[in-house]
């Protein structure tokens, strides 16, 4: 295959969950651009999924794919820093870096010592940024993302580098509509879930004077090939299963798609879901997920499962539900290859 983008509202995941090997960001990053996917994404980690670190290898060993993180947080960098990383990747690849940002997790939040993040220290983030990388001057700074008396990486610079929102919350997603470039959604989120999403994204272009659908959507699909029982229960189960342990993450998601709360409560009750020492995805055995399975209902999972073409319609099930883009979620470029030849033959 040659190293073209034929479709740039493809994208996925490099280094899906939790890695020791970075270094498969390589290839993977190799392959989704020579299967022509326009974009990958990458979930930082503090551990070996250094956001600057993988990007630039990703960007480097590739020509034309672009680079997204999805995400990093705008307080764990200095601004100045962050900016720095941001128009370093964006210079180095030639323009193919975009940045993700997401509030963070409020309890690793906590335990770094960190504040919560606001709304208002995400405008001035990326106000920032956006000077910044336009070439201007930060002088006399002093609100919510620090004293900053002087900030300038020189009037020479012209990165018009895109910021996606990570996130998606009823009040989060007019927010993105407001100040945000594209919006990276969640996985497991329904035909009415998505089709909101979009109208809140527009309500806040609509309250900022944006032009419509300026803001480009992003939806997270949950992508598994003829999946075993195993790999459902690991892929699907397990995951929806540790959102809906999450006191007001699953919520949220519940919220958006217009689910049952009861179902989450039955849950929550549940013995082997209340005495689980940890994340299900991370500790639970296949006999509890087995058990765990009949709580969670069908509909609660929507996905990309099957043959290689019923994936591929649930692809562009997403698209025609007001998606800009699909981000692949839990399979690798390898195992996601036949799909693509599928949606292909599909779209002609």
């Amino acid at each position: 295959m040659t190293s073209t983008t034929r479709h740039p509202e493809l994208s996925c995941y490099l280094l899906p969950g939790h890695t020791a090997t970075p270094a498969d960001a390589i290839e993977e990053a190799k392959q989704a651009e020579a299967l022509g996917l326009g974009k990958v994404w990458l979930s930082e980690r503090f551990d070996v999924k250094d956001a600057g670190v993988i990007c630039s290898a990703a960007l480097t060993v590739t020509k034309s794919i672009k680079v997204a993180t999805a995400a990093t947080n705008i307080h764990t960098r200095h601004p100045m820093v962050l900016a720095t990383m941001c128009s370093s990747l964006h210079y180095l690849s030639g323009g193919r870096f975009e940045l993700g940002l997401a509030r963070g997790v409020n309890i690793r939040n906590d335990l770094m010592g960190l504040k919560k993040v606001s709304n208002q220290q995400l405008v001035e983030g990326i106000d920032i940024l956006r000077k910044l990388w336009a070439g201007e001057k930060i002088m006399g700074h002093n609100g919510t993302m620090g004293n900053l008396p002087y900030l300038s990486m020189g009037d020479w610079l012209d990165a018009k580098i895109p910021i996606h929102f990570v996130g998606f919350g009823a009040k989060s997603l007019r927010f993105a509509g407001e100040h945000f470039d594209g919006a990276h959604l969640h996985t497991f989120i329904s035909d009415q879930g998505l089709r909101r999403a979009k109208s809140l994204i527009q309500e806040g272009e609509a309250k900022a004077g944006r032009e419509a659908n300026s803001v480009k959507v992003w939806s997270i699909i949950a992508t598994s090939l003829n999946p075993s029982r195993e790999d459902f229960l690991r892929k699907m189960v397990a995951r929806m299963a540790t959102y809906m342990q999450a006191p007001g993450y699953a919520e949220m998601l519940i919220d958006l798609n217009g689910w049952d709360m009861e179902v989450l409560e039955t849950f929550r009750a549940n013995p082997i879901v209340s005495s689980m020492p940890g994340g299900i995805d991370s500790v639970a055995t296949l006999e509890q997920l087995e058990e765990i399975s009949p709580l969670i209902p069908d509909e609660w999972l929507p996905a990309a499962t099957g043959s290689a073409e019923e994936c591929a319609k649930a692809w562009q099930n997403q698209l025609d539900n007001g998606a800009d883009g699909i981000v692949i979620h839990g399979s690798t470029p390898e195992e996601f290859a036949p799909i693509v030849k599928a949606y292909e033959k599909m779209k002609g």
